[in-house]
């Protein structure tokens, strides 16, 4: 592939943003053949471009050098809008790569934002991205694929507002313990194991602080398994299934970022039929949503051996530790060329 100018968007108003953070500098440490383009987006939403050397995307002070800049809509330009006072540069871009995490990142709010540029763009589309985000939807999703998925209630905010209604609810229908998880969010990011009444008043307090919409499941006692997608259509692939052991009662956000006796196996420890289940229903739940570039879409396996699909993530971390760049090299697909085909895949 000739060299391109990549857009490689990061940061984000999410509360994921630290952890985009690290996404970008390990997607932009695979692009050295391209000229990169970053742009950090701050905790308030203002973005900021840099164009000097760039060793570190984490080190940067970003505020003090970045120049504002945003992406223009209009497809004609084709490329960012770079402000120095009262001027404004066109920075032309041939591919954009969202390394955004959570809502305003793989909401479809940016992919919108990159058809409207006329812009390819890595990743799913606006359509998939808003019905991964909101586990609600993508359960209803995946119900009317007949994908196997465990016992969960919903909950808005207007239902909400009857919490005795709503323990009582939960009590009967899932019983303890069970996990109670913002509907829009990621990265764990949120969520709680409630064993008791008290515990779930307060793991729905907690997960109100991220969505006015909440997503409560029964407790399922098994193992974590996770699949790569990449590509798009009849092409579409999958790695090997691995495995999660989590250092803690789930893999919750310090599970995954902090402690560091969280393993991994690669390929996960499972009967062969069971890894063909896998990926049947990954590769059915990427198609039913219209997925293309890349996801990721983790399961259980429960104690009498059952499939029963978690949750479908449509912007998989990048970091050194994030389970699709290692499914995927563990596939014999290096993080190198892992990049390299996302970006082919937005051209086309």
């Amino acid at each position: 592939m000739n060299q391109k100018n990549i857009l490689v968007l990061f940061g984000g108003t999410s509360p994921e943003h630290e952890i985009s953070m690290a996404s970008a500098a390990a997607v932009i440490s695979a692009l050295g053949r391209h000229n990169v383009i970053p742009v950090y987006i701050t905790r308030k939403g203002k973005w900021l471009l840099y164009d000097g050397k760039l060793d570190n995307v984490l080190s940067l002070d970003w505020e003090k050098f970045g120049t504002p800049t945003i992406l223009s809509p209009d497809r004609t330009h084709k490329g960012l809008l770079r402000i120095v006072g009262d001027k404004v540069k066109i920075i032309p871009i041939d591919v954009v790569f969202p390394a955004l995490h959570g809502p305003d990142g793989e909401d479809g709010t940016i992919q919108g934002l990159c058809e409207l540029a006329g812009l390819p763009y890595v990743g799913c589309g606006v359509l998939s991205s808003a019905i991964c985000m909101d586990k609600a939807f993508m359960k209803m999703t995946a119900k009317s694929l007949k994908i196997p998925q465990g016992e969960y209630l919903v909950f808005n905010q207007e239902e909400l507002a009857d919490l005795p209604a709503v323990l009582k609810k939960i009590r009967y229908k899932l019983g303890y313990p069970c996990f109670v998880k913002p509907a829009a969010g990621g990265s764990s990011i949120g969520i709680s194991k409630a064993k008791n009444k008290q515990e779930l008043e307060e793991a729905i307090a907690v997960a109100l602080k991220y969505d006015n919409k909440i997503v409560v499941e029964k407790a399922i006692k098994g193992r974590e398994i996770e699949i790569g997608i990449l590509g798009q259509g009849a092409n579409a692939k999958a790695s090997i299934p691995g495995e999660i052991i989590p250092d803690g009662e789930f893999y919750d956000y310090d599970a995954k970022y902090v402690k560091p006796d969280s393993k991994t196996l690669m390929p996960a420890d499972i009967p062969e039929e069971t890894a063909r289940q896998i990926t049947k229903y990954a590769l059915e739940m990427f198609h039913g949503v219209d997925g293309r570039g890349m996801a990721r879409v983790d399961f259980f396996l429960d104690e009498s051996g059952k499939v029963l699909l978690n949750e479908i993530n449509t912007v998989p971390g990048y970091t050194k530790i994030s389970m699709y760049s290692k499914l995927w090299e563990a596939s014999g697909v290096p993080r190198q060329a892992l990049v390299e085909g996302l970006i082919e895949l937005a051209i086309e």
